[in-house]
């Protein structure tokens, strides 16, 4: 080699290095999967009267089809996770199904209940990063979408083009189980997945059908009550007291089981310090609130 090649050579080889230095860092950071951090939803799966609605039929399934179209304005929602009111097990279990059905878990309504279809795919993938995260909750594909996820999905991502999985409660844990084991949730909204808490800060059954089937939807007003504390204690970041909130007078008149109220602390424990908090809707029928928030 001619010593002025030999120059030209050297003259070169720092770009040389810096160009094999891009591109090892382009290998390394081309395998990691993080996105934006997407928010997080409380919501009720509202009444169960809604569920043949259309589109738009009311104002609370209108706020679930406007804040599902700004989250994806917004975001790129890799898959959804739905902690759902109605899919109580012994332990914790992911659905990891490639296609989740339909599931009508309730009775005596009329046929009309029955017909509908929300198709989305499911997301095996995401959901075995649960078990990641958390080894002791366990993989199933004996379950679907249930009434607590597939009926609001519908108005929130009406073409059912996002994946979706659920993730159960553990029916027999205390709230600050599940508050401890949400946490742990956390690099979920690093990685574009969505997670929604659906259930009700209020839900008495026994109390609301007194109402609901004699066409009286005037709230009883302790239901207000409670329903107005949760917001109070939401804007002043106290999640500790709606952790606890058995020790509230009117705790367990509200959710004199916990399936409903669980979501809402599952959601709660993604929050990180200092993040915003929407309240996207309130509504208040007898025992039984539809309220919903947006973390971040």
């Amino acid at each position: 080699m001619e010593r002025k090649d030999f120059l030209k050579l050297l003259a070169l080889a720092p770009l040389v290095t810096y160009n094999m230095k891009l591109q090892a860092f382009a290998k390394i950071t081309s395998s990691f999967s993080l996105t934006e951090k997407m928010p997080v939803l409380f919501t009720s799966h509202g009444n169960p009267m809604d569920i043949p609605l259309g589109l738009n039929s009311n104002p609370f399934l209108t706020s679930l089809a406007q804040i599902g179209e700004k989250i994806r304005k917004e975001n790129e929602i890799k898959a959804i996770l739905v902690v759902s009111a109605h899919w109580c097990t012994k332990g914790t279990l992911v659905n990891v199904s490639t296609a989740p059905e339909t599931i009508y878990d309730y009775y005596g309504f009329p046929p009309e209940y029955y017909t509908q279809k929300y198709l989305a795919p499911g997301s095996p993938e995401m959901a075995k990063e649960v078990t990641k995260l958390i080894p002791k909750v366990k993989e199933t594909t004996e379950w679907g979408l249930d009434h607590g996820a597939w009926p609001m999905l519908k108005h929130m991502f009406p073409k059912a083009d996002v994946p979706v999985f659920e993730m159960s409660i553990d029916y027999y844990q205390s709230a600050q189980y599940h508050f401890d084991l949400a946490k742990q949730l956390k690099p979920l909204r690093d990685k574009g997945v969505l997670i929604i808490g659906s259930g009700a800060v209020v839900h008495n059954i026994k109390e609301a059908g007194k109402r609901f089937f004699n066409g009286n939807m005037k709230p009883y007003g302790w239901d207000i009550e409670f329903d107005q504390w949760i917001k109070q204690q939401l804007d002043k970041r106290d999640l500790q007291s709606i952790v606890n909130y058995e020790k509230n007078k009117l705790g367990m008149m509200a959710a004199p089981t916990p399936d409903h109220y669980v979501p809402l602390i599952y959601s709660l424990a993604l929050m990180n310090e200092n993040e915003h908090i929407e309240h996207t809707f309130e509504e208040m029928l007898p025992a039984f609130s539809n309220r919903g928030f947006r973390i971040g």
